[in-house]
C-alpha cells in the first residue's frame, strides 16, 4: 500500500539544523544595535591609553628629574615668577583683542566678554584630546549667544585659527634663521622647516580655495549636502558663499590685517616671554631668539591632536631643547614645569569660572553651577541614543 501523497509535511521545527539557520541571520542586526553603544567606550579607552603612555614615558620622567632639583626652589626669584604670570595673562588678553579685531564692524561684545569666551574655550581645549573641535563648538555657541551671527562667528574663528598658525610658523622661521647664525644648525631644524612649509602651503591652498574657488566649492558641497538627511544643499551653498564673501572682504582690509598680525604676534611673543621669565626665575638668562626657536618647535609639535593642549609633548620636548642650547637640566625642567602650570593648568579652572560668569547668575545655587560646568564639554553622543543597552529583538 502506497503512502498517502496528500499527507502533511514533517514538522521542520524538530530539525536542529533548520533552527540554527533561522537564528543565524538575526545575529548581525542584534550586533548593529549594540555597536553605537560600544564605539564611545572604545574611543575613550584608546584615548585614555594614549594619554597614559604619554604621562608614563614623557611626563613622569621629567617630574622624577625635577624632584632631585627641588633645592633650587629656595633660590627662585619671586619677581620673575610674577612677571611670568603677568606675561601669560597679557598673552591671553592679546588673543581676546585679536578676536575683537576680526569681528565685522558694528555692535560687538565687550572685551571682557570676549576674553571670558576665549578663556572658556581654552579650558575645553586643555581637557579633551583633539580639543580643537570642542573649542570650536563651545566658542561658536558662546559667540552666537552674545548676538554675533553664525556666519560672522564662523569666519572670525576660522581667520583667527589660520592666522595664528601662519604667524607662529613665520616667527619660528625667523627665529630659526637667526639661531642658526648664532648657535649653529640643529638636526631638528630641518624637520621643523619641512613641517612649517607644509603647513604654510596648506593654508595658502585653503585661502585660495575660499577666496577664488568659492563658487565651485559651494556647488560641490550643495550636491553632497542634498544627500545627507537633515541638511539643505541650498542653505549650505548660501552659507559657503556668504562666508567666502566675508572672508574676502576681511582679506582686502589692510587695517584689519595689520592689527590682526600685530595682536597675533603679541599673543605668541608674550607667551614665549612668559617661558623666558620662568626660566630666568631659576637663574638662567637665556637668549630670547633661541628661546623662541625652542618655544616654536615645542608648540608646533604640541599642536598634533594626540593629547589635550600638547600635554606631555610640550612638557618633555621643551626642556630637552633648552638643554641642547646650554641650559642645565635642573633649570630647564623646573622652569618649564612652572611655565606649564600657568600656561596649561591654570586656564582650566579659570576658564570654568569664566564660563560660569557668562552663563550663570551669581545668585544661582550650586546645582545650577554644576549643570553649567557639565555643559561646557561638547557631547559626542547622538541625541537619539538611549542611556542603556539596546532592547532585544522581540520579533524572534
Amino acid at each position: 500500500m502506497q503512502p498517502d501523497q496528500g499527507g502533511t509535511a514533517p514538522d521542520v521545527k524538530d530539525d536542529p539544523g533548520t533552527e540554527q539557520q533561522e537564528r543565524r541571520p538575526r545575529r548581525w542586526p542584534r550586533l548593529r544595535l549594540w555597536l553605537p553603544h560600544l564605539v564611545k567606550p572604545l574611543r575613550r579607552g584608546v584615548l585614555l591609553f594614549i594619554l597614559l603612555l604619554v604621562v608614563e614615558y614623557l611626563v613622569v620622567p621629567e617630574l622624577v628629574g625635577a624632584s632631585k632639583d627641588l633645592y633650587l626652589l629656595g633660590q627662585v626669584n619671586a619677581a620673575w615668577l610674577a612677571a611670568g604670570v603677568i606675561l601669560e595673562g597679557l598673552s591671553l588678553f592679546c588673543y581676546a583683542v585679536l578676536t575683537k579685531v576680526l569681528l565685522p564692524p558694528g555692535p560687538k561684545p565687550s572685551l571682557s566678554v570676549l576674553f571670558r569666551i576665549d578663556l572658556s574655550a581654552a579650558a575645553v581645549a586643555h581637557v579633551i584630546p583633539a580639543g580643537t573641535l570642542g573649542t570650536a563648538a563651545l566658542g561658536f555657541k558662546l559667540f552666537t549667544d552674545e548676538g554675533i551671527s553664525g556666519n560672522d562667528a564662523g569666519v572670525m574663528m576660522a581667520a583667527k585659527g589660520i592666522g595664528s598658525t601662519v604667524v607662529l610658523n613665520v616667527l619660528l622661521w625667523l627665529s630659526l634663521v637667526i639661531s642658526i647664525a648664532l648657535a649653529g644648525f640643529q638636526p631638528i631644524y630641518g624637520t621643523v622647516a619641512i613641517i612649517g612649509t607644509v603647513v604654510l602651503l596648506g593654508v595658502a591652498a585653503l585661502v585660495f580655495g575660499v577666496t577664488r574657488g568659492a563658487g565651485t566649492a559651494s556647488r560641490v558641497l550643495r550636491v553632497v549636502a542634498d544627500k545627507i538627511p537633515g541638511l539643505s544643499g541650498e542653505r549650505v551653498e548660501h552659507a559657503i558663499l556668504d562666508a567666502a564673501g566675508t572672508f574676502a572682504t576681511m582679506a582686502r582690509d589692510k587695517r584689519v590685517l595689520s592689527l590682526a598680525l600685530l595682536w597675533a604676534s603679541l599673543n605668541w611673543l608674550l607667551d614665549a616671554a612668559s617661558l623666558w621669565a620662568f626660566v630666568a626665575a631659576f637663574g638662567k638668562f637665556f637668549n630670547p631668539i633661541e628661546l623662541f626657536a625652542v618655544y616654536g618647535i615645542a608648540n608646533v609639535a604640541g599642536a598634533l591632536p594626540i593629547t589635550p593642549g600638547g600635554l606631555g609633548v610640550v612638557d618633555s620636548l621643551t626642556p630637552l631643547l633648552l638643554i641642547g642650547f646650554g641650559v642645565t637640566r635642573s633649570v630647564a625642567t623646573l622652569g618649564v614645569i612652572a611655565w606649564r602650570l600657568v600656561n596649561f593648568w591654570l586656564p582650566i579652572p579659570t576658564g570654568a569660572l569664566a564660563y560660569l560668569s557668562l552663563k550663570v547668575d551669581p545668585r544661582s545655587g550650586l546645582r545650577t553651577m554644576r549643570s553649567a560646568i557639565s555643559s561646557m564639554l561638547p557631547s559626542v553622543e547622538r541625541k537619539d541614543d538611549s542611556p542603556g543597552p539596546p532592547a532585544g529583538d522581540d520579533s524572534g
